[in-house]
């Protein structure tokens, strides 16, 4: 009778070690994006002084389209690193860096070289808006890590928990999905359309300098979202293994598409939807509050009906 030898297999270290680099690879590649699409930026700016307006629009839509791919990896090493259980302390503070870079320095870049930067009779207000700009997306960050590093007890004596369904003001990439999806739409840059528009029998015209101030005040409206307690939506729960998975991958299906074949439209609306959610949610939550009477809510019911 011989002796049953049970026969391990040896751990494959090499292989734990390279699912670790994996996030950080596509957090790379949001960088390589962010760093291109200031390079396009400054290409464009370039060619706008010197008088190639097409040389110009081109670049912007090129820095536009790095922008957007950046979303995507971003998307990608969050989602990549839950999925393979490899987030690490490095991975977070690499992506956050990376998101400065992209999403703060790059959009704000960009909006300054295509849409109001070279406009006339503005001062120095381009330059401070594209600055609050980028420091609020680096406060957003900082926010957000603190509240994921020392989340609130939700209940007296509970577990720390977080809440997975909402952020607490607009994702910087968010912001800088909007910005983007406006410049992919018109590659024009701003400072030099003009449009004209005939408005119930009445020609209304919007010259480049009207375009940069709405291009200012858009842009800081956005900085303030970005530091607002205003709630976002995650989209964390939404995945091929949620309660529906046929829904998702059909709606999922449908943007791809979307994408594919209208990308002006589709990345404007969906930006632009995602970007005013949070203030609607916050204004409907606010009548909620107005509408209701908390002295006759908390006041005691008789069980007896008064004659």
């Amino acid at each position: 009778m011989t002796d049953e030898v049970e026969v391990t297999r040896p751990e494959r270290k090499g292989f734990k070690k390279s699912v670790y680099i994996i996030p950080s690879l596509f957090t790379t590649a949001n960088i390589f994006c962010g760093f291109s699409a200031v390079i396009e930026s400054v290409s464009g700016s370039v060619a706008l002084n010197s008088g190639d307006i097409e040389g110009a629009a081109r670049h912007f839509n090129i820095a536009a389209l790095f922008i957007g791919w950046a979303v995507l990896f971003d998307f990608l090493d969050g989602r990549v690193a839950r999925m393979t259980n490899s987030t690490t302390q490095f991975g977070v503070e690499f992506d956050s860096i990376a998101d400065v870079l992209t999403f703060g320095i790059a959009p704000a870049m960009l909006v300054y070289c295509w849409g109001y930067g070279f406009t006339p009779d503005l001062g120095s207000f381009p330059w401070a808006v594209s600055f609050l700009f980028l420091i609020c997306g680096a406060l957003r960050l900082a926010r957000f890590n603190v509240m994921a590093s020392k989340p609130k007890l939700q209940k007296p004596n509970a577990s720390p928990k977080l809440d997975k369904k909402a952020f607490v003001g607009m994702p910087i990439p968010a912001g800088a999905s909007l910005i983007a999806s406006i410049v992919h739409f018109s590659p024009t840059p701003a400072s030099v359309t003009a449009s004209q528009f005939n408005l119930l029998g009445r020609v209304v015209y919007i010259s480049p300098r009207d375009w940069s101030v709405a291009l200012l005040v858009l842009v800081a409206c956005l900085a303030f979202l970005m530091v607002s307690t205003f709630r976002y939506t995650s989209f964390k729960s939404v995945a091929p293994n949620s309660r529906n998975p046929r829904l998702v991958v059909l709606f999922l299906a449908v943007v791809i598409v979307s994408v594919f074949y209208y990308s002006q439209w589709t990345l404007l609306l969906i930006s632009s939807a995602y970007a005013l959610h949070g203030v609607l949610g916050k204004v409907v939550g606010l009548f909620r509050r107005v509408g209701s009477n908390p002295a006759i809510d908390a006041a005691p019911k008789s069980s007896v009906d008064a004659p």
